[in-house]
């Protein structure tokens, strides 16, 4: 079974989120499959930026890391109107990744074609704002954490 979410780093809710779904993580991770896109809502100035860092620590294998430490410091980047990309390049550093490496996938254009692509892709699914859930490819409506356990408990069954 596969969990996606849409989501956007500089989300308030996405943020709000996390700790449950880290927890369903923990619960449910030896029988979901969770799968993240990105959805850069357009009025947050910094949420493609946040999905670029994330994406470039991917290809250095630490996505779950910078994952972590975006939502863990969303409040110091987060509703800024100017662009946060050093606070970025300082939480790949805090999580050892290979500079050199960071940056040009950081400013590649093929990084940004990637969250293009999980955004349009949300788009065609209908995902309208974020968090969005899919469980199977089906859209599913979430109140909170505990609507989401219980529909991943009935897709178990």
């Amino acid at each position: 079974m596969t969990l996606v979410e849409f989501l956007d780093f500089e989300c308030e809710a996405c943020r709000a989120m996390f700790p449950a779904m880290e927890q369903l993580r923990a619960d449910f991770g030896d029988r979901v499959s969770f799968v993240v896109r990105y959805f850069p809502i357009p009025s947050h100035f910094n949420s493609g930026r946040a999905a670029r860092a994330a994406e470039a620590a991917a290809g250095q294998g630490r996505f779950e890391q910078m994952y972590q430490r975006l939502f863990e410091t969303q409040a110091e980047w987060g509703e800024k109107r100017v662009a946060q990309d050093t606070v970025f390049r300082g939480l790949a550093a805090e999580i050892g990744l290979d500079m050199v490496a960071f940056d040009t996938a950081y400013n590649d254009p093929a990084t940004a074609a990637r969250v293009r692509s999980d955004f349009d892709e949300g788009l065609a699914l209908g995902v309208e704002g974020t968090p969005s859930f899919f469980v199977n490819g089906k859209k599913i409506s979430v109140g909170g954490s505990r609507d989401l356990a219980a529909a991943l408990d009935a897709a178990l069954k």
